[in-house]
Formats: structure tokens, C-alpha cells, sequence
């Protein structure tokens, strides 16, 4: 833990102290992840209501599926060409997110600390950090943690929530962070990015998020091990992505889970990633309706909102993601519905 402190106070800059807070966040999040929209409509999307009128598709979200909240990806380094797999450094998330609030939205910023995708499958250092020490690598981890904060603040935008790491099953910031290797490693990057958050904004939360939030041993797993290992984040992120067949089984598996992280780790939950197959639209509509409902159930209002990724995807968006919410027409399919009431 001094390690990390230190680090702390090796890239900590007078002003930066947490006393800038965010605007009360909402009490149950019905959020989407919107962080494609930048990129496509630089390649000449738009997006139609359920009527067939040509809108901003954020009014489109808030004002008919009543979406209060918006969830916006992070890269170090990306590609800037490459609107699918990269551009959304920190000055074009943030002109996103400075968007999202002007309609009254909060917002959640995933840190992924890696120039492109980072999930279960590859969590790569950025390119510039790939030669790093463990301590030159915990200090650009805050470094850029409160470089992305700032940049937020000049634009107008304090978030409410902001993921340290995306889907971080086995660690982060391979081989360093890898949790299967070294699960002391993984916590204090955790502990670095938590603490560089609340250098900026005290009040803004802070999550650590897992795919396969149906799994309690992998959650077991690796929030124990955290917890253990003397890590501090404020809540725990879920992803659930079902079929149209096994979405129910899925929706109480994971909400069983939720309910021991509460109970064993005394943390609030938060489902920060669904989707389902664009062409089952109804069991897409009866999925967010069913997992909302029961997360926003859950006892002592430890369950704090349900996030779809990525709707505003066109079926067959960037050679095939199809678990969009837009049709080919531009029209929205039903499955949103599901977020009303």
C-alpha cells in the first residue's frame, strides 16, 4: 500500500484536491453506453424515433425510453481513424459526455488503459506504457486517470461513476495486473485509478466491473481477492449478455449474485453492460424490463441501475456486433421499451 501512496504522491498536482463533486447522481441509473455514436456519426449515421423522425438519437434515448444515464468508453492512445475500434480518446469522450449532461444526464466513464478493446480476452498496456516498471506503470495509471478527470472538468462534466479498468475477470494491464498471476498487482492498479478519481471528484464513484455476472465463483474469485489484497472501489459492475432463450435463468443467477456481493463485501451493484440480439426484439424488451425491475429491487437500494451497450448500433455494426437497438431503417426496434416505468 505505501507503493501506491507513494505513487499517489509522485503525480499529485496542488488544485487537483477532491473537493470538485459531481451533481447528485440519479437514484436508479436506466442507462445506455453511447460511446459509438461519435464515431458513427462521423461516418454519416443518424437516427430516426419510433415514428420515423430524424433526431439526436441522446434526445431519442431520454425522451422516449427515458434514459437518465450515459456510459462512455475511455482509450489512452487510440487510433483516431478508426471510429469503431478507436478514436475516443479523452478530449472526444468528454465532448460526448459534455452532450450527455446538457440533457440532464449523468454519466459513467469506463477507463480501459489500453489503446483499444480491453475485456476478458486481452487487457494489452497501452503501446507507450509497454516497457514500464510496476511503479512507472502505477504512476501513468494515475496520470492518466486525472488527466481524463480534468479534461472532463474543463468541459463542463464532473462523472458520477467511473469504471477502473472494463471487464477486468482475470486483472488488468497484462502481465502486470494479471490477477491469476499476481492478484497484489491487480489491486493496487485498482487502488491507484480509485485514488486519482478522488483526487478530482471525491463524490465520484468508483467501479470495478466483471463480464459474467451470472459467475459468483469468478466474482468470489476476484473481488475477494481485491478486497484481500487491500484494494478500494465503491461499487462492484456487472455485464450479462443472454440468449432469447436462457435470459430468465441468466436474470436470476445474476441477481442471486448481486445479492451475495452485497451481503459478503458490504458494496452496491450495478449491471454496467446488456444487450441481446437485435432480431428478438420482445425477449430483448422482456429481459431489460425483468433485470431492471429486479435490480432496482434489490434490498436497501443496493442495486443502482442497469446500463444496454452500445443501442445506437445498426445490425451488423463494425463487421457484426448485432445486439444494437436500431433496425437498417433508422428506427428503433421495441427492445428499449423495456427501460419505461
Amino acid at each position: 500500500m505505501l507503493l501506491v501512496l507513494c505513487a499517489s504522491m509522485i503525480m499529485f498536482a496542488p488544485g487537483l484536491q477532491g473537493n470538485y463533486r459531481a451533481s447528485a447522481a440519479p437514484a436508479f441509473a436506466k442507462g445506455t453506453d453511447i460511446s459509438w455514436v461519435a464515431g458513427m456519426e462521423k461516418q454519416g449515421y443518424t437516427w430516426k424515433d419510433k415514428r420515423g423522425v430524424q433526431k439526436d438519437v441522446l434526445q431519442i434515448l431520454r425522451d422516449d425510453y427515458q434514459i437518465n444515464s450515459v456510459r462512455i468508453r475511455v482509450w489512452v492512445n487510440p487510433n483516431m481513424n478508426d471510429y469503431a475500434n478507436g478514436y475516443m480518446n479523452a478530449d472526444k469522450a468528454a465532448e460526448l459526455a459534455a452532450r450527455a449532461k446538457k440533457l440532464g444526464m449523468s454519466v459513467m466513464l469506463t477507463l480501459h488503459y489500453s489503446d483499444s478493446w480491453a475485456d476478458p480476452g486481452q487487457q494489452n498496456k497501452p503501446y507507450a506504457w509497454r516497457s514500464f516498471t510496476f511503479q512507472q506503470l502505477m504512476d501513468a495509471v494515475w496520470a492518466h486517470t486525472v488527466y481524463v478527470m480534468n479534461t472532463m472538468k474543463e468541459h463542463g462534466v464532473t462523472p458520477d461513476w467511473v469504471q477502473i479498468g472494463n471487464e477486468t475477470n482475470n486483472g488488468m494491464l497484462w502481465e502486470d495486473g494479471k490477477a491469476s498471476v499476481n492478484m497484489k498487482n491487480y489491486a493496487w492498479l485498482v487502488n491507484t485509478g480509485h485514488n486519482a478519481v478522488k483526487s478530482v471528484s471525491s463524490s465520484t464513484k468508483t467501479i470495478v466491473h466483471l463480464a459474467n455476472g451470472f459467475d459468483n465463483s469468478l466474482f468470489q474469485w476476484n473481488i475477494g481477492g481485491l478486497v484481500s489484497n487491500g484494494a478500494h472501489f465503491d461499487i462492484i459492475g456487472m455485464s450479462l449478455y443472454p440468449s432469447a432463450s436462457d435470459w430468465s435463468t441468466k436474470v436470476t443467477q445474476t441477481v442471486s449474485n448481486a445479492n451475495n456481493m452485497i451481503t459478503t463485501y458490504g458494496k452496491p451493484v450495478m449491471i454496467t453492460e446488456i444487450g441481446m440480439d437485435y432480431n428478438q426484439p420482445a425477449a430483448a424488451k422482456s429481459f431489460i424490463s425483468d433485470i431492471k425491475s429486479k435490480i432496482r429491487g434489490i434490498a436497501g437500494s443496493k442495486g443502482l441501475g442497469v446500463f444496454y451497450w452500445e443501442p445506437e448500433a445498426v445490425p451488423g455494426y463494425n463487421d457484426g456486433y448485432n445486439k444494437g437497438a436500431w433496425q437498417a431503417d433508422g428506427k428503433p426496434t421495441i427492445a428499449l421499451e423495456g427501460f419505461l416505468n
